[in-house]
């Protein structure tokens, strides 16, 4: 990429709060973490204070557990961001075409553009159709999607993944939400990259801890490519036990099975027009959008102002939470009609 091109690429706008007495409802992360945590990142902290090995083993074990891969397919990364980079660095050269969905996260076009190559953004819904894998260098999508919040039926995903590898175009796939469903996921594939984040579906998103996962030679180059030493001492054994708690996973997708149709029948009867949803994220049509952020952070609630996707100029997103908390949102937003 030619250097000076770089001024060009901006940073891209993301859900959060700096203000902590708010219930945040805008950024997709799961409001429960393990029990025990805190203990393993005290007992980590003495670890940091010497330095450690490159290989991490035990987390790369754990991650291909989680996700039905082999270890020596898990490239670790400091957060799905920078396992996006990763993958899309070895991936896209100047000049490339780079389809993907519309809407979808914004980083992947910037991703793209680090790189000189020409994002192609194709209406999500018809992307596994209207795309033909070689007039393109990669593809990208997300699986659940970002932030519509539905996810490609699984068939459908395999095949058009199929068509890609017959191309020789890999497949990025990012399956940020996907731990928030039971749905399978695309790492070990042949052709695809797929990306995780770890500390998004249990609690700790701050911590930055995930992975990459290729098979082949995709898998080879993002060995190859990555950073040394991308996660802390502390990161990767509060990851690596993170990834072993199946119960708490259990119980993470039990409440998010619970409560998603209630939610988004609650929005349906308030007149909001929301998306059908696979996982945790919900996107909702809103006549007046700057009427619902006022509202609700005046309730005590930050959700997202989703008006800033592709292709979406009058929606928020929202993330399932505990019951108790989603029914005081549901009310802050029915007086917001």
């Amino acid at each position: 990429m030619d250097p000076g091109s770089v001024s060009d690429v901006d940073h891209v706008t993301h859900g959060g709060t700096a203000d902590h007495s708010l219930v945040d409802f805008s950024t997709g992360s799961n409001p429960e973490h393990p029990p025990g945590l805190a203990g393993v990142y005290e007992s980590a902290l003495s670890t940091a204070r010497r330095d450690s090995l490159d290989d991490y083993s035990r987390f790369r074990v754990a991650a291909a557990a989680f996700v039905g891969c082999n270890p020596d397919e898990v490239v670790p990364a400091a957060g799905v961001v920078q396992a996006l980079r990763l993958a899309v660095g070895v991936t896209v050269s100047p000049g490339d075409s780079v389809a993907l969905p519309a809407p979808c996260c914004g980083e992947y076009a910037r991703e793209i553009r680090l790189q000189g190559g020409e994002p192609v953004h194709v209406p999500h819904d018809s992307l596994l159709e209207r795309v033909d894998p070689a007039e393109h260098a990669t593809v990208i999508l997300g699986y659940p999607a970002n932030p519509l919040g539905t996810a490609y039926p699984r068939d459908e995903l395999r095949a058009f993944i199929d068509d890609c590898r017959r191309a020789d175009t890999p497949v990025i796939v990012d399956e940020t939400y996907l731990g928030f469903t039971r749905l399978p996921s695309t790492a070990g594939l042949d052709g695809v990259i797929a990306l995780h984040s770890v500390t998004n579906v249990f609690g700790v998103p701050s911590l930055r801890a995930g992975f990459a996962a290729a098979t082949g030679d995709l898998g080879d180059r993002l060995s190859r490519a990555r950073c040394s030493w991308a996660l802390s001492s502390p990161a990767v054994e509060v990851a690596t036990f993170c990834l072993e708690q199946d119960d708490f996973l259990e119980a993470t997708r039990d409440r998010v099975e619970r409560e998603r149709p209630r939610i988004l029948a609650e929005l349906d009867r308030l007149g909001y027009d929301p998306h059908p949803a696979d996982g945790a994220l919900v996107l909702f049509r809103a006549a007046d959008v700057d009427r619902v952020l006022r509202e609700t952070r005046r309730r005590g609630f930050v959700v997202r102002d989703a008006r800033d996707y592709q292709r979406l100029d009058s929606h928020v997103r929202i993330n399932v939470r505990r019951p108790d908390e989603n029914d005081s949102l549901l009310d802050a937003l029915a007086e917001a009609t």
